[in-house]
């Protein structure tokens, strides 16, 4: 499948600007916007500066006809600008990069802190990430956590999951958002926690008393790793159980295969702690291995993702929260996380990388053309 150029994308994206008031070309302001978050820009002003320092550059790709857009321009437009076709563009984009997403998907939400004030609540995004790639598939917005239910299934329609292992925590442990899967070709992996509190029991208390018999530790339903660093000494123990006939109303769960248990213990200066996780999957033939892999990915969302918004692209100081801004910002920093991540040629962290585009405009050009040319 031909890549979607950029050009295609941001001229795909509807200009819902006053007409009176449009003297810039939308694709030119958003082209501009995303290479300077590209390259570390967090502010209007930033933009601003960017956009002046690489003007030279900025026209082998614009024609600027009317210059340079000051910070004013950039925040109207980040205000006025509907989101939903920037998330279908980039969901879009996505399809063409990754035409057959494979693995584990994990799906979860991140709430921008300083985007809400006293009228109006923080931006909460919901994101679907592919292990495998590293990158983002799609994302959409909600006003909460619990808010997460609608927005799940919504996001899962516009996403192409056959053949992959979906994976979300307690919030999304529902019996539609499990029918949804499936009937998106995926299997699932949900957790278990008080909001399905019957379900929840039952597994907790079969697979706490399951993981005492001696005979739960055969292979293929057991399995254990240990991580020995820094002083810290994890240890990680997982049980499944394919045989839940027994389970009361597995029927309402759609193809419902097993249940499962991650024990995490944790021995650090002196002390020692334990957690316990519970989860059900439609994967047939699950072993404890592949629900511990599973598992291991489904974090990876954390570490890889919401952890690089917060730190290098500084989501959680970002104060733009009139109308659409916050949720356009999300959706652009989201776009510069694939594009630089995407990129192989370099070997240096996030920063090192945005620094690096900053410094080199020969660099960013190279990491355009990758992920937007085929």
């Amino acid at each position: 499948m031909k890549k979607l150029s950029l050009e295609e994308i941001l001229e795909g994206i509807e200009d819902t600007r006053r007409k009176n008031s449009v003297i810039y070309p939308l694709h030119e302001v958003l082209f501009i916007i995303l290479t300077a978050i590209i390259c570390g820009a967090t502010t209007y002003a930033r933009i601003e500066m960017f956009a002046h320092s690489r003007k030279e550059w900025l026209k082998k790709y614009l024609k600027l006809e009317n210059g340079i857009p000051d910070a004013n321009t950039f925040r109207y437009v980040m205000m006025k600008i509907t989101p939903q076709k920037v998330h279908l563009m980039f969901t879009e984009w996505m399809k063409t990069i990754i035409p057959n997403a494979k693995g584990v998907i994990a799906i979860d939400g991140k709430q921008a802190r300083r985007t809400g004030d006293e009228q109006k609540r923080p931006l909460h995004v919901v994101s679907a990430f592919a292990h495998e790639f590293g990158l983002v598939l799609g994302q959409l917005a909600c006003d909460e956590k619990s808010n997460e239910i609608t927005a799940i299934p919504q996001l899962l329609e516009t996403l192409e999951i056959t053949g992959c292992i979906v994976t979300i925590d307690a919030m999304g442990t529902q019996t539609e958002i499990a029918k949804k899967i499936r009937e998106g070709g995926a299997d699932y992996i949900l957790s278990l926690k008080s909001n399905q509190l019957n379900l929840y029991n039952d597994v907790k208390l079969f697979m706490d008393e399951y993981c005492k018999d001696s005979e739960a530790k055969e292979k293929e339903i057991y399995a254990h790793t240990l991580d020995n660093s820094h002083g810290r000494l994890e240890k990680r123990e997982c049980y499944v159980c394919n045989d839940i006939g027994w389970l009361n109303n597995c029927e309402k769960w759609i193809d419902l295969y097993g249940i499962g248990m991650i024990i995490s213990t944790v021995e650090e200066k002196g002390r020692k702690s334990e957690q316990r996780h519970y989860f059900i999957y439609s994967c047939p033939n699950f072993t404890a291995d592949e629900l511990m892999k599973a598992k291991r990915a489904h974090w990876s969302i954390e570490n890889s993702l919401h952890w690089v918004l917060d730190m290098s692209f500084r989501e959680d100081e970002s104060r733009a929260r009139k109308d659409y801004s916050a949720e356009n910002f999300n959706a652009l920093r989201q776009f510069a996380y694939n594009i630089l991540k995407a990129d192989t040629s370099f070997k240096g962290s996030f920063p090192d990388k945005q620094f690096k585009c900053m410094l080199e405009p020969n660099f960013l050009d190279s990491i355009l053309l990758n992920a937007f040319c085929s």
